[in-house]
């Protein structure tokens, strides 16, 4: 068995500290309100996750208006800025090269809430009282 075999790899320590670097800068930027776009400064952003590819030259954001509304569209109008937004958080890290920025969705919320649904149904229930 080779090493391509066994799936995905779990993120190394370092893609993980430089992901959450570019999500505390990324996170500072909207608090502040840097980004003058009036989608995106009409709401309230959380960034709950960046990913990062493992040569550091990607970093996926995961982003999500507070309530949930107009997400794709605020993601929409992030992607249009992502080039100041790189600009910007390249400002705040200390990194030989900033990577590029993509800027996606956040599911994470409404997958735990599916789950938390599926555990709550009386068919789990029954079976887990078994």
């Amino acid at each position: 068995m080779t090493a391509r075999d066994k799936g995905p790899k779990a993120p190394s320590q370092r893609q993980l500290k430089v992901g959450e670097v570019i999500r505390h800068a990324l996170a500072e930027i909207f608090v502040r309100g840097e980004v003058m776009d009036e989608v995106v400064s009409k709401h309230s952003l959380t960034v709950p996750e960046v990913r990062m590819t493992p040569d550091l030259k990607l970093a996926t954001a995961y982003v999500m208006p507070l309530g949930g509304g107009e997400a794709e569209e605020v993601v929409a109008h992030l992607e249009k800025h992502k080039r100041f937004l790189r600009g910007e958080v390249a400002k705040r890290v200390n990194l030989k090269f900033m990577p590029e920025l993509r800027f996606k969705v956040d599911v994470s919320f409404e997958e735990s809430a599916r789950i938390d649904a599926l555990l709550a149904s009386p068919q789990v229930a029954r079976d887990l009282d078994d």
